[in-house]
């Protein structure tokens, strides 16, 4: 028989769909898609860790508001390096457009997070709890009871159950069953939810704070010899450092005077002889222009809190009192001079200019030594910070001191360079040496100067953070919430009761969390304590508990 022969197929020519066109999202879809990205909870992660890495060039370039001379310093050193970095905005990172733009976009990124998410939370706690399953015992955890024929109906079980779900703090509501039973729903756990909205509130609150507090804040920083004093004015800061929208307006009016200061030194341990015990600066305070002066000590981490503006002490030290006369015997320079500090034993550098000396200008740069000790070699040294046997230590130098021409100079430094040097241990005249009350004429009668005294000052750091208190504020909340968050389960559990067919009460239960969970268990096996206590339960192998952690479901005898 010969072969079936069989037709070729023909092919179909294939149909050319027609380009599918997208519908264009137009102008407020676009917004609506961007909105829809910048409040994700993913693009709040990715700002907070762009955050993180734009403050680090912070911590790697000097500041200007912390120093702006370090600043000017830098690019003097670097100027092609210093100049971009300039235009980058380097030198004031936190005040940048880049940073603060991070900082907005973040902000603005949390609250569309979390709002939504709150309402949506809102919305849940007033609605019933979910309806029973159909079959309870393909959840996690499951039990069933059968009472005795003495014990309850069902729907008299379901209700001693919801009373007790009750007082243990779950959210119940009663059905009807189809079947003629009735069943409760409960759930508890809420407060989770509420505690991680308020852990992102209080970010949101944190960085709104922050904000406020480096628009608003101001720092400065003043340096007192005793019976001086302090009115806060910007003039009378020796430095200040304003915040972004600061106002002269918003400085509190106050006024201090250094009435004294006492530094207690340690006089009895022999490997800690002359190490500093306590600092105690004695003011005199008075708050707004009418306010009644008032006694106050200053003491090292116990600031003084005047209207919201607080007074720190971070510095102290000696300041000799000298007069200074010129060639034509007139005094140049007369009161205390501020020396800083070098060492333990207060060894401290001091600097005195005399501008208005005539016919030249007159310098003088050297050491106060509080108990001075001159050893073998000629040189002298402090071996005590108390004030036993005070000395000055100068080299004096004329000419042109650099004043007159409006550049700004550190108090603390003096130009040799341009000088002409009278006195020091390298010319003929030799250093100049003074005890109290002592004075030295110049060579070549370019003048005098006198050592009168001594007397004590102190450092001043005074901070103004109007923002401060709500950033702890929510500083604290967000750890409060973030642990409820974390250790509270939400859970929920639905109780059942029906007639079984020998015509016994049937009570089953099941219990699912919301997420990882592992008391689950111990709360399947303390309901079912519960129940046995409060019904007359058949015997317990007419019973089961059942989790689906064992293998199989196999049942469970509960402990």
């Amino acid at each position: 028989m010969s072969p079936i022969q069989q037709r070729p197929k023909q092919q179909r020519p294939k149909q050319q769909r027609p380009d599918v066109e997208l519908p264009a999202l137009g102008f407020r879809g676009t917004l609506r898609y961007l909105w829809t990205q910048l409040s994700s909870m993913r693009t709040a992660l990715m700002l907070l860790l762009l955050l993180a890495v734009a403050a680090v060039p912070g911590s790697l370039f000097p500041q200007r508001p912390a120093g702006p001379e370090i600043v000017n310093d830098y690019i003097d050193q670097h100027p092609v390096q210093g100049e971009w970095l300039d235009r980058l905005q380097m030198f004031d990172v936190y005040s940048s457009v880049w940073f603060s733009a991070i900082y907005l976009l973040l902000f603005i990124s949390l609250i569309g997070c979390v709002v939504p998410r709150a309402i949506k939370h809102a919305k849940a706690l007033r609605a019933a709890p979910p309806r029973t399953p159909r079959r309870l015992s393909r959840l996690p955890e499951y039990g069933r009871v059968v009472l005795e024929p003495s014990g309850p109906s069902p729907r008299s079980a379901v209700d001693q159950a919801s009373r007790y779900l009750k007082k243990r703090g779950y959210r119940v509501q009663v059905r009807e069953e189809p079947d003629g039973g009735a069943s409760v729903g409960a759930e508890r756990g809420y407060v989770r939810e509420i505690g991680n909205i308020l852990f992102h509130l209080s970010l949101i609150g944190v960085l709104a704070f922050m904000a406020a507090g480096s628009l608003l804040s101001y720092s400065g920083q003043k340096i007192l010899v005793e019976g001086e004093g302090f009115a806060n004015t910007l003039v009378a800061y020796d430095s200040f450092t304003p915040g972004s929208a600061f106002s002269e307006d918003s400085l509190v009016p106050f006024s201090l005077t250094l009435d004294k200061f006492e530094a207690e030194f340690d006089r009895e341990s022999e490997t800690h002889y002359g190490q500093p015990l306590d600092f105690t600066a004695s003011m005199t305070v008075q708050e707004g222009t009418g306010g009644e002066p008032e006694k106050q000590q200053l003491k090292v981490n116990h600031p003084l809190d005047i209207g919201g503006t607080r007074v720190y002490l971070v510095g102290n030290g000696y300041a000799p009192e000298v007069t200074v006369r010129d060639g034509n015997g007139d005094i140049s320079y007369q009161g205390p001079v501020v020396a800083q500090v070098q060492d333990q034993m207060y060894t401290s550098l001091m600097v005195i200019k005399a501008p208005d000396a005539r016919p030249d200008q007159l310098g003088f740069v050297g050491l106060f030594l509080p108990t001075a000790y001159t050893g073998d070699d000629g040189v002298a040294v402090s071996v005590d910070p108390g004030l036993y046997s005070p000395e000055l230590n100068l080299n004096s130098y004329y000419g042109d001191l650099g004043l007159d021409n409006g550049e700004p100079q550190n108090v603390y430094v003096l130009d040799t360079e341009t000088l002409t040097e009278l006195n020091s241990r390298n010319t003929e005249a030799g250093g100049i040496t003074l005890k109290p009350g002592e004075s030295y004429d110049l060579p070549e009668g370019k003048g005098s100067i006198s050592f009168d005294g001594v007397t004590r000052f102190v450092g001043l750091d005074i901070h103004y953070d109007p923002g401060k208190w709500g950033v702890g504020f929510f500083s604290i909340l967000a750890l409060l919430s973030l642990g409820v968050s974390l250790f509270v389960r939400r859970r929920r559990v639905w109780v059942r009761g029906a007639t079984d067919p020998e015509g016994s009460t049937m009570v089953e239960y099941g219990l699912l969390a919301r997420g990882e969970d592992f008391g689950l268990r111990e709360e399947n096996v303390s309901l079912r304590r519960q129940f046995e206590k409060m019904w007359p339960v058949v015997a317990p192998e007419d019973t089961e508990t059942t989790s689906a952690g064992t293998a199989g479901g196999t049942q469970n005898r509960p402990e």
